[in-house]
């Protein structure tokens, strides 16, 4: 919603000569988030076919309310033996791995918008209220709150002893991670419209990398802030405010050496993190969930729901799966032969790295999936927006 009304705002600022272009964005985007009657491609349905493998829930627990169905960025994070998640208003709980065993909890008050991150003994959140929140790994005890200049909409990174998060108005900030106080910042001019949503930063070594919404990928000194190079990724094109939207909204890998990004409307591209230097792009696919690698090859669901696999060295299309058309897929998670993501009405889908064909699925929740899922020792953990945290298994039949 909040994205609509940028748009309506938008078209209030450019006057009527503007009006029919913007609007038939408005009316684009916002059937394709929020569905419409005169939606031309609805999600796709689910076809039934002789699963190869079997799911198993090996524990299902629920976290407070979840995101509650809004747009946010509580994913659930793994460390210190635990999984931790955190829903919209404040609670935090750690969890045993194995078991779902609740191991602490903590109620904030806080409006979470973004986290976990984990640090050094530390699970850092960000709030909706431009507050970001430092608690004990081993207790829940609150350490510190710092204020920010706004929303914070992209998962806390920690490395080094510094907290580095990302604001909704496009600045870097960066904070102690013992005290939270604020040790630099680095302000980037956000675009008037834009797709809701901030790619996690990326600390590779000495550097944080971080992608913007126009469609440019900037390294800053983790020190200091200081810029070290910057690379456009995607280039706006269109004629209309909507058509030109590039955001990399995409959480960034890095693969020796190579940082690996898409973005919406604007491609994917492997970048050197070196210097910038832009390696290949593949401006054939739109994305704004997120990829991951394995010892050859990316992953991603595109801004369609098809999910792609590339090759990391060109970044041609391998292949192309299609069956989840528009059902709103997370970011791809993949791990042996398997790529798992999850979709709107909260299913949880395995496909085979080898071509793409379904393997089994498994209904978890009633309501939808929306952040990537989690792979540790073949466990496969999975957080819905209505707070359902589960882990799972797959084994042949």
């Amino acid at each position: 919603m909040r994205l609509i009304t940028l748009l309506l705002l938008c078209l209030a600022l450019a006057g009527c000569a503007a009006y029919d272009a913007v609007s038939e964005g408005v009316s684009g985007i916002s059937d394709y988030f929020l569905g419409g009657e005169d939606n031309s491609d609805p999600p796709a349905l689910l076809v039934e076919y002789t699963p190869e493998i079997k799911i198993e829930e090996l524990w299902q627990e629920t976290v407070g309310d979840g995101a509650d169905e809004q747009s946010l960025k509580l994913v659930p994070a793994i460390g210190f033996g635990k999984i931790l998640a955190a829903d919209r208003g404040g609670l935090v709980e750690a969890r045993d791995l194995s078991t779902g065993r609740l191991i602490w909890e903590a109620e904030t008050e806080v409006h979470f918008s973004a986290g976990p991150g984990l640090g050094a003994g530390t699970v850092i959140l960000g709030s909706r209220d431009a507050e970001v929140v430092a608690l004990n790994s081993e207790n829940g005890e609150v350490l510190w709150k710092s204020q920010v200049s706004s929303e914070v909409l992209s998962v806390p990174v920690i490395a080094h002893g510094t907290v580095i998060v990302r604001t909704t108005d496009g600045a870097v900030i960066a904070l102690n991670e013992k005290t939270g106080a604020k040790l630099w910042s680095y302000e980037h001019n956000a675009p008037a419209l834009s797709v809701r949503g901030i790619g996690a930063p990326l600390i590779i070594e000495d550097n944080v990398i971080e992608g913007y919404d126009n469609g440019k990928l900037m390294a800053l000194r983790l020190a200091d802030g200081k810029y070290v190079w910057e690379t456009s990724i995607a280039i706006p094109k269109g004629r209309s405010e909507v058509e030109r939207l590039v955001d990399l909204d995409v959480d960034p890998i890095e693969v020796a050496g190579v940082i690996y990004i898409a973005s919406y409307h604007g491609g994917a591209a492997a970048v050197s993190e070196l210097d910038g230097d832009v390696l290949w792009r593949n401006e054939a696919i739109s994305s704004y969930t997120g990829l991951s690698n394995d010892f050859r090859y990316l992953y991603l669901s595109d801004s369609t729901d098809d999910v792609w696999q590339l090759d990391q060295r060109s970044g041609a299309s391998l292949w192309k799966q299609t069956e989840l058309h528009q059902r709103k897929l997370t970011a791809p998670a993949v791990y042996g032969s398997y790529v798992v993501v999850g979709d709107f009405e909260g299913y949880v889908h395995w496909l085979s790295t080898t071509d793409g064909r379904q393997l089994g699925r498994i209904k978890v929740a009633d309501s939808a999936i929306d952040a990537k899922p989690i792979v540790v020792d073949n466990t496969v953990y999975v957080y819905a927006k209505d707070g359902t945290l589960a882990a799972l298994q797959a084994r042949l039949p």
